[in-house]
């Protein structure tokens, strides 16, 4: 089985990408059920990650974020103002597969 890569322009591709980014982040703020520890131990990312991801992102444009600026935009709030609101204390289950999957590096 042979894979065809789509032919799109760079401009097109980017486009596209930000729009999957901007839905993905609109997700994960609907999705506040879904706790980090979950997304760690099923995808190996969080919000977090993403945060850091866009954080890294923004400077390699010259765009100076902080940890927790890049944090709200990806919350859609102040981390604190989330944590508080929304993250539960992770189960003895969660905490051991998440050290059983935890990434290096």
């Amino acid at each position: 089985m042979s894979e065809t890569k789509p032919s799109l322009d760079d401009s097109t591709r980017e486009r596209a990408e930000a729009a999957a980014f901007r839905t993905l982040v609109a997700h994960l703020q609907m999705r506040t059920d879904v706790q980090n520890i979950d997304l760690m131990n099923l995808a190996g990312f969080c919000r977090n990650c993403l945060s850091n991801w866009f954080q890294d992102a923004a400077g390699a444009e010259g765009v100076a974020l902080s940890r927790e600026e890049a944090r709200a935009l990806i919350y859609g709030m102040a981390y604190s103002a989330w944590k508080e609101k929304y993250q539960t204390d992770a189960t003895a289950e969660q905490r051991a597969a998440f050290e059983k999957n935890r990434p290096s590096g």
